[in-house]
């Protein structure tokens, strides 16, 4: 059975109404979103880096995935299929996929500060100071903030190096360490790119679909099908 790896980025979920924040010119409120997505602010202001993730919980609970999301469990069904997205919210699970690595984190949990692998899903949408580890210590969101490592590119690096065929879908490839990871893509492995923006970069080797995520990521699901014989 082939190995379909498919990386994800913000364009996915545009469309199931979660804004970029390329879109909003990298703003919240006023803030720059590195001012709130960063470990000093959590010390400094945690009731505003609460405020910041609870409206995005909140949004991704009452959103709902996109036909993306749903055509990429299209191929779960005849290929391996492994996801790795840069995205915080549940989407990928919701539509039905099961192989995913979150490289950024999960919007809908939480983790505490002093042990990291103490992590445990919210109930509901909005996290407080009063929901504590077992340190009595305020529970911080689980996301990977600017300036801290990466824990799941490693695994994410193994099933790039595995790939017979290499989907990516709605990201510039302009974050890193996520945007390395086509490097590890093997040289004869068909590698598709579905975004409706232009993509700087070196492109060659890879199919560009310029059309937004639904609609590029079904023809590329189709073509798959289509030249491995498969009918539905």
């Amino acid at each position: 059975m082939k190995n379909i790896v498919v990386l994800t980025g913000a364009g996915i979920s545009k469309e199931s109404g979660i804004n970029t924040f390329r879109d909003s010119g990298g703003l919240w409120e006023n803030h720059r979103v590195e001012d709130v997505a960063n470990f000093d602010s959590w010390v400094k202001n945690p009731d505003l880096v609460r405020d910041f993730y609870n409206q995005r919980r909140k949004d991704v609970i009452e959103a709902e995935p996109n036909e993306a999301h749903n055509e990429l469990t299209r191929l779960e069904k005849h290929f391996n299929v492994n996801i790795i997205t840069q995205n915080i919210d549940d989407f990928h699970e919701r539509a039905g996929s099961t192989n995913i690595i979150h490289l950024h984190g999960e919007i809908m949990k939480v983790q505490s500060v002093r042990d990291p692998y103490y992590v445990r899903e919210l109930s509901g949408w909005k996290l407080t100071e009063n929901h504590k580890d077992i340190y009595g210590e305020p529970l911080r969101p689980y996301i990977v903030w600017f300036g801290e490592a990466v824990p799941m590119i490693e695994p994410s690096i193994e099933l790039c190096q595995k790939a017979d065929i290499f989907i990516i879908v709605g990201t510039s490839l302009a974050v890193y360490p996520a945007a390395g990871l086509i490097n590890y893509i093997p040289l004869n492995s068909k590698k598709y790119l579905v975004d409706p923006n232009e993509v700087k970069g070196d492109l060659n080797g890879i199919f560009f679909v310029k059309e937004k995520a639904s609609v590029g990521v079904k023809r590329v699901v189709d073509e798959i099908l289509l030249e491995n014989k498969i009918t539905e």
